[in-house]
């Protein structure tokens, strides 16, 4: 008798349904739910509008990396230096704005500049002196930490124009800018990654390289236009971190890549590359975020805090290859 085919489960359809549609995994909302939920119970000043307000400032940075890192491992690719590009980036912005003294437009646009040329760097070195994305990207995190202590001697450069500092600490409406920016680079990255040929050969580059090249994708040159975009989205993490402390801080975003690589996993993003999802790692990003203010309130440790972080990242990652496996039976 033959034997009859196995069909997906109601929550297995609806988890398809969620991921087709709207590009999200329900299992990360659902964390972000209960996770809330814990931390509502463990400390009555978590679900405090000022503190709610709290959470997305301090994942706005977070979550414009996590972005970048979405596009980056979704190509099958990685990159461990958008912290300290970050810190490059926000170093670069103040010299201009401060020693320089030029107007405040060209101190944003140093910023942004700053990452997208660390980014193209290491695109070039992976795509045309081939050394793995793990090398380059681990040199480039001590080469630009290295750069910002240099042009900033070491101390952080205070005395930002207000234009930029408004960017930082500015509330229209009572919104933060920085939270306002976060959403509108979210809104316009989910749309090119879920919707333009851009995304699709991005998640074609990831899901075989070798098939993305016989398409006809110039896997080269679309790889290095991915690390260009990484570093500039670094540069504009730098200048709302910069803009939120009123400093270019050369110590910024130290292990920020970690969690920004976390959120993007904990969101949907395959580790090994052909599946992202730019909404699934805002909700990665407000799962750290509301990971890091529960610990703070209920005053637990900086250094538990990155246990934490580790932890969780071991444990998205094996989540992932552990539904890519169930996936893979059914």
């Amino acid at each position: 008798m033959a034997s009859e085919t196995t069909q997906p489960g109601f929550w297995a359809r609806v988890q398809r349904a969620s991921v087709e549609r709207l590009h999200i995994r329900l299992e990360s909302l659902l964390v972000l739910v209960l996770l809330s939920a814990a931390m509502a119970l463990l400390s009555p000043f978590f679900l405090s509008l000022s503190n709610f307000l709290n959470i997305l400032l301090a994942t706005s940075t977070i979550g414009v990396l996590a972005i970048a890192a979405t596009f980056v491992i979704g190509s099958g690719g990685l990159d461990l230096s958008l912290g300290s590009v970050m810190g490059l980036a926000g170093v670069a912005g103040a010299f201009v704005a401060v020693n320089l003294g030029w107007p405040s437009v060209f101190a944003v646009i140093a910023c942004i500049l700053a990452g997208a040329v660390a980014g193209y760097i290491n695109g070039q070195l992976v795509t045309r002196a081939f050394v793995p994305a793990f090398i380059v990207t681990l040199g480039m995190l001590g080469l630009a930490r290295g750069l910002a202590l240099v042009i900033s001697q070491g101390r952080a450069i205070y005395g930002l124009p207000p234009e930029i500092v408004y960017i930082g600490q500015g509330r229209p409406l009572g919104i933060p800018m920085p939270v306002i920016i976060f959403v509108l680079t979210a809104i316009v990255a989910h749309a090119v990654l879920a919707y333009t040929r851009f995304g699709r050969h991005t998640l074609a580059l990831g899901d075989s390289e070798g098939a993305a090249r016989a398409a006809g994708i110039r896997v080269e040159h679309h790889r290095r236009i991915i690390y260009t975009l990484s570093g500039a989205l670094a540069g504009l993490a730098g200048l709302l971190f910069t803009a939120r402390v009123n400093a270019g801080d050369p110590t910024a975003g130290i292990n920020y890549e970690l969690t920004a690589i976390t959120a993007a996993i904990i969101g949907g993003t395959n580790l090994f590359g052909g599946r992202a999802s730019i909404l699934g790692t805002m909700i990665g990003a407000l799962i750290m975020g509301v990971l890091q203010n529960g610990l703070t309130l209920l005053a637990v440790q900086s250094y538990y805090q990155q246990m934490a972080i580790g932890a969780v990242l071991i444990l998205a990652v094996f989540i992932d290859q552990y539904q890519v496996r169930k996936e893979s039976r059914v």
